[in-house]
């Protein structure tokens, strides 16, 4: 894909989204979705968005909206606006749709889109993870894969903290 004002296109309202979900599953497809932040992009998204976009035949990527993550994170968070992450996670070949979520929890975008596979990274539990009950009793499934060890967004930033001192 070269037309680089494509990327832009897949950045979505949440009402907007769940069209083109039903769009999607009239042809057959299957949704796999998952969330996060994804402040500076690293290799252990890249992994964890591949892992998530091989579930099913479209990936949809929730981003935490600016508010959410100053709530979650703290106030020095994010270091990239929803603006941009959204743009940089729209711009990767394996996501075909982004919707940010001004909420802590993806639970209402989950919810309104019942994906077929919830896709979570880290060491959750089933229980722990927004969504998991409300697609399971829809007929889908919940997949938690492993972290990459020692690559994370607050150790990148931890790194270049110590190499400005």
């Amino acid at each position: 894909m070269r037309q680089a004002d494509a990327i832009p296109a897949k950045i979505y309202p949440l009402t907007e989204l769940a069209r083109m979900v039903a769009a999607w599953r009239v042809k057959g497809e299957t949704i796999s979705f998952t969330n996060g932040v994804f402040d500076l992009l690293h290799p252990g998204h890249i992994f964890s968005l591949s892992q998530a976009a091989a579930e099913g035949s479209r990936l949809i990527v929730a981003i935490n909206s600016d508010a959410s993550v100053k709530r979650l994170k703290g106030p020095s968070r994010p270091i990239n606006n929803e603006q941009a992450r959204a743009l940089l996670m729209a711009s990767l070949v394996m996501v075909d749709a982004v919707v940010i979520f001004e909420e802590d929890t993806p639970l209402q975008v989950i919810t309104t889109l019942l994906p077929d596979v919830l896709v979570k990274g880290g060491d959750y539990t089933v229980e722990q993870i927004a969504g998991a009950r409300e697609v399971i009793a829809n007929g889908g499934r919940v997949v938690i894969n492993p972290l990459i060890e020692g690559i994370s967004t607050t150790g990148i930033i931890n790194r270049m903290k110590t190499m400005s001192h």
